[in-house]
């Protein structure tokens, strides 16, 4: 049988249900994993090995039920865990231990989750880094904010993780760890019991091996029933190739990498077609900065008046932007915004999807930043679901990802063509 850290949640999942393995077997072979790669990997930052192995247990006591039955799962650490620590990437929490699971992790352990632990987060899910290096290069970031989560899937330490999005703190780590990542439809799963940064943005998604692992958490999540998907033919496609407003910001690398896949999915006989944003949303990037600092201000008001020592720099320098920020400017933002989601629900009509960059190119070497969340930051903005689909790499050999963003609301159809681009880009 393939090694733990090769499977998919899928596969595990279908193996746990067929009684060729056992829950207790499956969260084992992930601590031991963990136990062999975190010294040097860094992804976790609070493990209950006790508490995993008795959850697992129970579930193979009862046959494994649910669609997660069995899974090991990680959650961010900005996201509420009854008995475990909750410290949010931040020192003023270092001692903060909820009582309650949030709403998405209640859901994931009715589904039949295992947690393992809380995954390395940045400060507040902000910049500021935390210590999970890229598993693929030690000396390079994993991304941020959700750094510990896409190591961890990177890595093979489990299959399936929580993350969080308000810039770009989902697609660009896992651009730069090689893996999935879905960012669905702003609202579509609750926020409570994950720390508010700037809600209008703040958007909770998952890491995984695959597209449809993302689709497997999607229906958990949604409390659905989950049917494998049915990735259409390359013909099929229906693609908007869309560089954005942003395109100077790619690097060499990530231009290359960018415009081999579309290459790959010509090639293939897939239906692309050229789609240039209208200059009006040329402004979304700063619209979007706005919004998140002004509602940053507003969230993190007590931790700006009570430890404003135990802030880092970056932090405390969005805040005060955001305490500078008007209402006039605070609407304005807002209503550029709403008139760029009509703008685009108009433009991606005859497409399934949209191709854009899903960060400028390789992970930076050094630990100090996290990268640029130059060609996320819009999408989050207008609320769209977008995913990462791994698979090309760099001048340096590392992973960099593409970005399908799709229709609101409609997440499988959206997996579903990455999971055909995905193959397309695997067989080129």
């Amino acid at each position: 049988m393939t090694a733990f850290h090769d499977m998919t949640a899928v596969v595990l999942r279908r193996a746990m249900a067929s009684g060729q393995l056992r829950a207790e077997a499956v969260a084992r072979a992930a601590l031991e994993r963990i136990a062999e790669r975190e010294p040097a990997v860094h992804a976790w930052r609070a493990l209950d090995a006790e508490a995993a192995l008795a959850a697992a247990r129970a579930l193979d006591a009862r046959g494994v039920p649910g669609l997660l039955g069995g899974l090991p799962l990680g959650v961010k650490d900005i996201i509420a865990t009854a008995g475990l620590p909750t410290r949010y990437g931040s020192p003023i929490y270092e001692d903060f231990q909820p009582d309650a699971d949030a709403h998405c992790v209640t859901l994931a352990r009715a589904a039949g989750a295992v947690v393992l632990g809380k995954t390395v987060t940045t400060e507040f899910a902000y910049f500021f880094p935390g210590p999970t290096v890229n598993p693929h290069r030690a000396g390079h970031t994993p991304g941020g904010s959700s750094s510990g989560s896409a190591a961890a899937v990177a890595d093979g330490m489990v299959p399936l993780a929580f993350g969080t999005q308000t810039a770009g703190s989902l697609i660009r780590p896992a651009s730069f760890c090689g893996v999935f990542a879905l960012k669905p439809s702003h609202g579509s799963v609750g926020l409570d019991g994950i720390k508010p940064f700037a809600p209008s943005l703040d958007t909770l998604g998952w890491l995984a091996r695959s597209a449809e692992d993302l689709e497997l958490m999607r229906c958990a999540m949604a409390g659905t029933a989950f049917e494998p998907l049915t990735p259409p033919g390359s013909r099929a496609l229906r693609i908007g190739v869309c560089r954005t407003h942003e395109w100077p910001a790619a690097d060499a690398g990530g231009a290359a990498a960018f415009e081999q896949a579309v290459r790959c999915l010509a090639a293939a006989g897939a239906g692309l077609r050229e789609v240039d944003l209208p200059a009006s949303m040329a402004g979304l990037l700063e619209a979007q900065k706005t919004v998140m600092a002004c509602e940053a201000a507003r969230h993190l008001d007590a931790e700006w008046r009570q430890h404003p020592g135990q802030l880092s720099g970056a932090l405390q320098a969005l805040l005060a932007t955001g305490r500078a920020c008007d209402d006039a400017g605070y609407r304005h933002a807002r209503d550029q915004a709403a008139e760029a989601r009509r703008m685009t629900g108009a433009l991606m009509q005859p497409f399934d999807a949209l191709l854009v960059p899903a960060a400028p190119g390789e992970a930076p070497a050094g630990l100090s930043a996290t990268g640029d969340p130059v060609f996320n930051r819009i999408w989050t903005l207008l609320g769209l679901p977008c995913v990462n689909v791994p698979g090309l790499s760099g001048p340096q050999g590392l992973p960099i990802g593409v970005q399908l963003v799709g229709h609101p609301g409609r997440e499988r159809a959206l997996l579903e063509a990455a999971a055909a681009v995905h193959t397309l880009l695997a067989n080129a």
